[in-house]
């Protein structure tokens, strides 16, 4: 209920939105709606009662909340419920436990904070309280574990459209999943499942975004960075939250159609900032490869798995994600 109150209030502008009319909303007494407005005034939101005229949302916290979120997404979207917590050894972990337990399809889990975040090849995750989002979202799809692969990128195309829709700006995606914005690196995206042979028990999608952190630690800087840092704004992290999930329904919507990437490549494509440009592919950890443990070639886009295609003196290379490193020749793109 709380959610849909702010999806009112918010939607109402200017404009008071009188306690009867949410009382015949929802089918409940005003001392309930006055309940749910005053249990949102304790999280930090801002609401005005002007007498004889209603409620009014002047101000919400800088603040993750689920009921804010909640408020952002459609009836139809996936998301369903969206557990906060302010702070989490790991969203994946805690998402995993709630799907060993049961928990439905499209349950987010998102906190404010991570102490033991997850990165790929079990890098850790840096984490600053009150600046960032880190979120997991719980799947359940009937497919195979075959089909699986190509959902991270899914992942990938929601949060860089999510942001580009939000903030206006141009953003990219580093094969498979890494989302740059002038070609730094600004979101880092996780995928783990539990499956059998040829069924998937669910799968975590876990997504950490630098949103208005100013304090990139300088020994990263170089290749990382924040949404505040390269855009100069700071941003809703409710919104962009909410924003992230319905652009990944949308895409999953499609996905499950064909359990691939068939009707996505192009899009994908668009995004991929080393697209028709020269990679390097690095077999192995990057941090300790060889000369002879690089090859170079052209990136020629995604196949409907997303694999990236990778053109070398020898041919069309099907790069698998996981696998390998691609990087630019002089640097991280």
């Amino acid at each position: 209920m709380k959610s849909e109150i702010l999806r009112i209030l918010r939607t109402a502008g200017e404009e008071c939105v009188s306690g009867q009319r949410l009382c015949e909303i929802f089918g409940v007494s005003r001392q309930a709606v006055w309940k749910n407005i005053s249990q949102l005034k304790e999280k930090g939101f801002e609401i005005e009662s002007v007498s004889n005229k209603g409620y009014k949302l002047i101000s919400e916290p800088d603040i993750l909340n689920s009921s804010a979120i909640e408020s952002y997404l459609s009836k139809e979207c996936i998301c369903k419920k969206v557990e906060a917590f302010e702070t989490v050894d790991s969203t994946n972990t805690k998402a995993k436990q709630l799907a060993e337990l049961g928990e439905e399809e499209g349950t987010l889990i998102i906190s404010d904070e991570q102490t033991a975040g997850k990165g790929r090849r079990g890098r850790s995750w840096c984490s600053k309280k009150g600046a960032n989002v880190f979120m997991t979202l719980l799947i359940r799809p009937r497919i195979e574990p075959k089909y699986l692969s190509g959902i991270t990128l899914l992942a990938a195309m929601s949060v860089a459209t999510a942001i580009k829709d939000i903030c206006d700006t141009e953003t990219k995606i580093k094969w498979p999943n890494d989302i740059v914005i002038n070609k730094k690196k600004i979101c880092g995206i996780l995928t783990e499942m539990s499956s059998e042979m040829n069924y998937v028990n669910y799968a975590v999608i876990g997504i950490g975004i630098n949103v208005n952190d100013d304090e990139i630690p300088q020994e990263i800087r170089k290749n990382a960075s924040s949404i505040y840092l390269e855009t100069d704004r700071k941003v809703n992290r409710n919104e962009l939250a909410a924003k992230v999930v319905e652009k990944f329904d949308s895409y999953y919507k499609e996905f499950l159609k064909t359990n691939d990437l068939s009707a996505l490549t192009d899009e994908y494509n668009s995004m991929l900032i080393s697209m028709n440009s020269e990679v390097k592919v690095l077999y192995g950890m990057a941090e300790t490869a060889k000369p002879e443990d690089e090859e170079i070639g052209i990136a020629r886009g995604i196949d409907v798995d997303g694999s990236l295609l990778v053109e070398t003196k020898e041919g069309i290379k099907s790069i698998v994600s996981g696998e390998v490193s691609v990087r630019g020749l002089y640097g991280y793109v």
